[in-house]
């Protein structure tokens, strides 16, 4: 080989390298806007699942990563103010976790790459256009509690037969008066009544206790939103047997829930930021939808209650803790 080509050969071989690690050097940015807390054991847990999958992708805090968190701590009107303090810090992604959370964070940018999850209904919410073609700079991961609140009361009525009124607790959450809708409409079929109770943010959870109390309601139906645990200890306080549409709220001592995996959802979430840094177009990433729901119930919590779970029930549950 010339001494001229065999310098050649190494100039091009000393920039392959190069530009790799000028790849590697770029620091990813992530908005992350949460309607809850930072704080409680679910939300940490939740997103632990969300950064410990970006790491297994090569994303690492402090290395290639920044994650910028804003919480609302429940108080919808702040949500806002903080999308666009997210905005203002131009993230390469933004993560919106519930759907006010989506709501604020659509508003606040049409151009930023958007991922929104778990979002009841993102289509009537005005957050996409289909589920398969989500237009705009928004896609994600639906939990689409209107497929199973239905199904929520007819748990409900299964584990609490002798219940004849049941409290359905609600939010701010717009998503809230519809399912509401939905879920007395099923209980009339089946001659059950319902309450609705509204805490707007957690410091109303202990009036909202009051009222289910006074309306002297015999089972109570969490509407999903932020993961509030308090609710558990004062379903606890208040004997009335709960009934929620995620896991983490009976591994914390909760009765029982009927929903999708939030796990599920929050790992997915961190995939489809992988995909936007990869140069992945929004249009090609449909918003998907949960396929597995899962009855989990808590024998300990039941027993407390003085409840004796039909054997028909325990048998269809998914998952029991003992």
């Amino acid at each position: 080989m010339r001494r001229r080509e065999f310098i050649a050969g190494l100039g091009g071989a000393a920039a392959w390298p190069l530009a790799v690690r000028a790849q590697q050097k770029k620091v990813w940015r992530i908005g992350y806007l949460h309607s809850g807390f930072w704080n409680s054991g679910s939300d940490v847990a939740l997103f632990e699942t969300f950064s410990e999958t970006l790491k297994a992708l090569g994303y690492v805090e402090g290395k290639n990563l920044i994650i910028d968190r804003r919480a609302a701590e429940t108080r919808l009107d702040r949500l806002p103010a903080l999308a666009s303090e997210l905005v203002s810090l131009h993230p390469d992604v933004i993560m919106a976790v519930t759907t006010p959370a989506a709501i604020a964070a659509q508003r606040a940018t049409s151009t930023i790459p958007t991922i929104i999850f778990p979002v009841t209904d993102p289509v009537r919410s005005g957050l996409v256009k289909s589920l398969a073609h989500p237009g705009g700079n928004i896609t994600g991961l639906a939990f689409m509690s209107q497929d199973f609140t239905a199904k929520s009361i007819e748990v409900v009525h299964a584990i609490v037969p002798d219940a004849k009124k049941i409290a359905v607790l609600m939010t701010a959450n717009p998503t809230h008066p519809p399912l509401y809708e939905l879920a007395n409409s099923t209980a009339q079929l089946i001659g059950l009544s319902t309450v609705p109770v509204v805490a707007v943010t957690a410091a109303d959870l202990d009036r909202a206790f009051q009222e289910m109390g006074k309306a002297n309601c015999d089972a109570l139906l969490n509407l999903p939103d932020a993961i509030q645990l308090a609710i558990v200890p004062l379903a606890a306080t208040a004997k009335i047997p709960a009934v929620y549409q995620a896991i983490e709220f009976v591994e914390a001592g909760g009765l029982a829930s009927y929903g999708p995996s939030l796990q599920s959802i929050f790992k997915r979430a961190a995939q489809y930021a992988d995909k936007i840094f990869k140069g992945a177009d929004l249009a090609d990433l449909p918003v998907e939808q949960p396929t597995t729901f899962e009855l989990v119930l808590n024998l300990k919590t039941a027993k407390s209650l003085g409840l004796s779970i039909p054997e028909a029930v325990i048998l269809r549950a998914d998952k029991i803790i003992e």
